[in-house]
């Protein structure tokens, strides 16, 4: 069964270096509290909003050894005005039997508001 784990990150500038290094530690934290190989992985969308220009936040996985291969997206997210701004969202697509309930969905720095219901 494909399960989404998600996780979100919110970066303090939109450099280069702080977009990789911030994109790097949530991919990071969500493939430890998951528990993830690569090979499980169908693929990964990463959403930025329209203050994120100055990488490409997929680079970030490509720097992870042996997730070379799998496929990942970035794309544009949604312009709500109420939106949190310089937030980087990812959602991985996981091969895993783990019920829905015991997915660690991982949300940092400003980004916990996004989901506070699911802080664990």
């Amino acid at each position: 069964m494909i399960r989404g784990v998600r996780g979100a990150i919110t970066i303090q500038e939109n450099k280069e270096e702080e977009i990789i290094a911030s994109t790097k530690r949530l991919l990071n934290e969500m493939i430890q509290a998951n528990r993830i190989s690569p090979e499980s992985v169908a693929s990964v969308f990463i959403s930025v909003t329209d203050d994120v220009t100055a990488a490409f936040p997929a680079k970030a996985m490509r720097e992870i050894e042996g997730w070379t291969y799998v496929p990942v997206m970035c794309m544009k997210e949604i312009s709500v005005s109420t939106g949190i701004k310089l937030c980087i969202r990812v959602m991985m697509h996981v091969n895993t039997e783990v019920a829905q309930t015991e997915i660690e969905h991982v949300y940092l720095e400003e980004a916990v508001l996004l989901r506070p219901d699911l802080k664990k």
